[in-house]
């Protein structure tokens, strides 16, 4: 369980409605010009199709995940992507490994600052470690004016990669790339020698 008995959860095919309502009052938020690629404008735009194709999982590839409040109303999603080597990025450069591409990061502000962002991070994580042949990392991008999100990234274990993007809809803004590389399992303690 998560902060106030959240439970972090794949979000299900059927379940599109509740994902789109989501992500729109993610739009309107006013830090949704440095978090979001989308307006509004253009998500309400879309039909129905376009948001049962988003929770659909994309043939194994992507994973949206969300906090469920104990009444049953969502707080909170994020979606992985998996990037596969040699595929073109949403910057259309190349991928060079196989990887995973955490987006679409959007807590109800009234849950901020309670921690849940860190468990949704780590639901995400812990379905992009488990990926068959594995991934070695999980990248981010965030706007260089999103010092909230950057700090919750960096709580998370996320670390700057050095790598600075151009703002895909503002190229005179800078997004930053961040990662976390899979955790090395923990030796096992062995036990005494019996003499």
């Amino acid at each position: 369980m998560s902060p106030d008995d959240h439970v972090i959860r794949a979000v299900r095919p059927e379940e599109w409605r509740q994902a789109k309502e989501l992500r729109l009052l993610g739009l309107q938020d006013p830090a949704a010009p440095v978090a979001f690629l989308e307006t509004y404008e253009q998500s309400l735009a879309q039909p129905d199709s376009f948001w049962q194709q988003r929770t659909s999982g994309r043939g194994g590839l992507t994973r949206q995940f969300v906090a469920e409040a104990p009444d049953g109303s969502w707080s909170g999603s994020l979606t992985v992507l998996i990037e596969e080597a040699g595929s073109l990025d949403f910057m259309n450069t190349v991928v060079r490994q196989r990887q995973g591409h955490v987006v679409g990061v959007f807590l109800r502000s009234e849950r901020r600052g309670t921690g849940l962002i860190g468990d949704l991070l780590a639901g995400g994580l812990d379905w992009a470690w488990a990926q068959d042949p594995p991934l070695e990392r999980v990248r981010l991008c965030v706007h260089e004016n999103n010092l909230r999100a950057q700090a919750a990234y960096r709580r998370a274990g996320f670390r700057a990669t050095g790598l600075v993007l151009p703002f895909a809809t503002d190229p005179s803004a800078k997004e930053y790339e961040m990662d976390v590389t899979r955790p090395q399992p923990q030796p096992q303690p062995q036990p005494p020698a019996r003499s």
